[in-house]
């Protein structure tokens, strides 16, 4: 597992829980370490290990964990490259859901082997959308829960209202239903393309 996962599931602790939560939950598991590399590739086995034990340090299931990682993905400061990243996608909710099946291409430009999941969006008429978000091959650890929470939160940033569930999976996908209430519900969070250019 790429070690920008495992860092992303650390900062989230660390950022949402505390220091002190984050140190407790791994020094139990006897890794060796406490924090893990961005760069470096890490057993598949050490990331289930490290969402179970989160998991039950604080009561959370596995798809609700990953939710709340994928809604702190977007909405936390810490995390704000990864924002502008997916805003660029476009300049509404709808325009950034059609983006989406280029993402796992344009993550590779900038980290080759971060192995995003594929994705595919199906329009089916009258503001309803279906994602299909690969399966992962060798390992366990499913992208859809996290998927869900980061486009509830996306649908936020944009002043969007939409229902994102998750609807199960098919042969070789999870399959996340998007439907889109109002996409201008409210205003969206300040957004601007470059330094010294108007927000939108």
């Amino acid at each position: 597992m790429h070690g920008l996962v495992n860092r992303a599931i650390e900062r989230f602790v660390r950022d949402t829980y505390g220091r002190d939560v984050w140190i407790g939950t791994i020094q139990r598991l006897n890794l060796g370490f406490t924090e893990f590399e961005a760069m470096m590739v890490y057993e598949a086995r050490i990331t289930e290990q490290v969402l179970t034990a989160v998991g039950a340090r604080l009561a959370r299931g596995r798809d609700d964990l990953l939710e709340d990682i994928g809604t702190y993905l977007v909405s936390h400061p810490a995390t704000e490259a990864l924002r502008r990243l997916l805003r660029f996608g476009g300049v509404d909710y709808v325009e950034f859901l059609h983006s989406l099946d280029d993402l796992p291409e344009r993550a590779r430009l900038a980290v080759a082997d971060l192995g995003l999941p594929a994705l595919e969006l199906q329009d089916r008429g009258a503001g309803v959308y279906a994602l299909h978000v690969g399966l992962p091959k060798g390992h366990d650890l499913r992208h859809g829960p996290v998927v869900v929470g980061l486009l509830r939160a996306m649908a936020d940033d944009y002043g969007a209202l939409a229902l994102v569930e998750h609807q199960g999976d098919g042969a070789d996908y999870e399959i996340i239903e998007v439907r889109l209430l109002d996409e201008g519900f409210a205003h969206g969070r300040a957004f601007a393309l470059g330094l010294g250019e108007s927000a939108a």
